[in-house]
């Protein structure tokens, strides 16, 4: 497969934007001139490529509507808010890197002006959790913004924010019919970068404040709520369904059973015999060293354990991390999930690896919806196809909800 960035992080996170392409927030042309322009260069030069293209996008949606053209204007900002929010993410960690700040605040006010601009305007929600509040947007479904319908809360993972799922998810949705609520929960983006609050497994606290919100919204129909998360999310929607009765289907994409059960086999792979994975919790410190020491010479590893594990989950030590990804499990949850559920599994997703195995303990009307390489979707979730996901999930959802009867 051919390649856009020498660097293979900046790949990893460059390229995520080609499942946008079918929903506006990027094109291929653009990602391969962003990618010459970083050449050999490393994350600065990542972020001041990206940054850039995301100014001059922004410069012409304001140029746009000074010429009154708001269907430019909309559709530009939103695609400045797609490049800013693909920035930063090579700078993850802690202390928190004030490029990253003002990248994320680009991204966000770029969001915000585009939405704005929207047939039917969209204006950011605060919704009420624990003594603070998530920022949210209810994004209408196209032409029916006055009308009850179905609703999809969109959920997020590790380190995706509000933007990321507008293009994801929300634009496909919205054209279908349903109402979509987006959010950053605990541990996601504004809610982690500005306020420092952390992830949390017990993802239904955070979904029923959600619903308890889009339950005051009369374009909702109370009955048909359904709750998709992407990522991470595939474990956070599962866990919160769960808990949270009033979500009537749930989506996980790729269906995972958390982060817990392949901690003993990811220590393994760091060296740990299965005897000393198996006593983590009263290991030597010698022994997170080792396993420290090898996460540190592999840049990719040393990202999603270090940078994003340790900043997401509020520590900052290897035993800390594997005592708070250990509450990230689906044991002794996923039988209490009721509603009807489809999880996702991608060929070469290696999140997918436990979906099947968890799939058959669910004891709730499922389905497993299965993508490949060979159809262009079999890479972590269907990122390069993402409208055949969009495509297949909807058309769950419709026959769930029963919706066109």
């Amino acid at each position: 497969m051919a390649r856009f960035f020498r660097n293979d992080l900046h790949e990893e996170f460059g390229t995520w934007p080609l499942g946008y392409t079918a929903y506006g927030g990027a094109d291929v042309g653009e990602i391969i001139a962003i990618a010459d322009a970083v050449g050999t260069g490393g994350d600065t030069a990542y972020l001041d490529a990206w940054v850039a293209a995301g100014d001059r996008l922004a410069a012409e949606a304001t140029a746009a509507l000074s010429r009154e053209s708001r269907f430019s204007a909309c559709e530009l900002y939103l695609r400045a808010s797609s490049f800013y929010a693909t920035s930063y993410h090579p700078l993850y960690g802690e202390p928190v890197d004030g490029r990253l700040v003002s990248a994320f605040r680009k991204q966000m006010a770029a969001f915000d002006k585009g939405l704005a601009l929207r047939p039917s305007p969209v204006t950011p929600l605060r919704i009420p959790f624990e003594g603070t509040s998530l920022p949210a947007y209810l994004i209408p479904a196209d032409g029916l913004v006055t009308e009850r319908r179905p609703l999809i809360i969109l959920t997020n993972g590790y380190d995706a924010t509000v933007t990321e799922m507008y293009f994801a998810s929300a634009v496909a949705a919205c054209g279908r019919g349903y109402h979509c609520l987006i959010f950053d929960g605990p541990g996601q983006g504004e809610m982690l970068i500005e306020h420092g609050i952390r992830l949390r497994a017990d993802w239904d606290s955070v979904v029923r404040a959600v619903v308890d919100c889009a339950l005051t919204m009369d374009i909702v129909d109370p009955d048909r709520i359904a709750l998709s998360g992407w990522s991470l999310g595939g474990f956070l929607a599962p866990r919160a369904v769960a808990g949270e009765p009033r979500v009537a289907a749930c989506i996980a994409d790729p269906g995972s059973p958390g982060i817990a059960p392949g901690l003993r086999g990811f220590a393994m792979k760091l060296g740990l015999s299965a005897q000393e994975a198996d006593h983590l919790d009263t290991a030597d410190q010698s022994v997170f060293d080792r396993m420290q020491k090898i996460i540190d010479s592999e840049p990719k590893l040393r990202w999603a354990i270090v940078q994003r594990g340790f900043w997401v989950h509020g520590v900052d030590n290897l035993r800390d991390y594997f005592r708070a990804a250990a509450d990230f499990t689906l044991e002794g949850w996923v039988e209490k999930i009721r509603c009807p559920t489809l999880f996702t599994a991608a060929e070469n997703d290696p999140l997918a690896s436990g979906t099947e195995a968890l799939f058959a303990r669910l004891q709730c009307p499922k389905d497993l919806a299965r993508f490949t390489a060979a159809e262009g979707a079999g890479d972590h979730c269907e990122m390069q196809n993402r409208s055949l996901l969009n495509r297949r999930v909807l058309d769950w959802l419709d026959v769930t909800f029963k919706m066109n009867r």
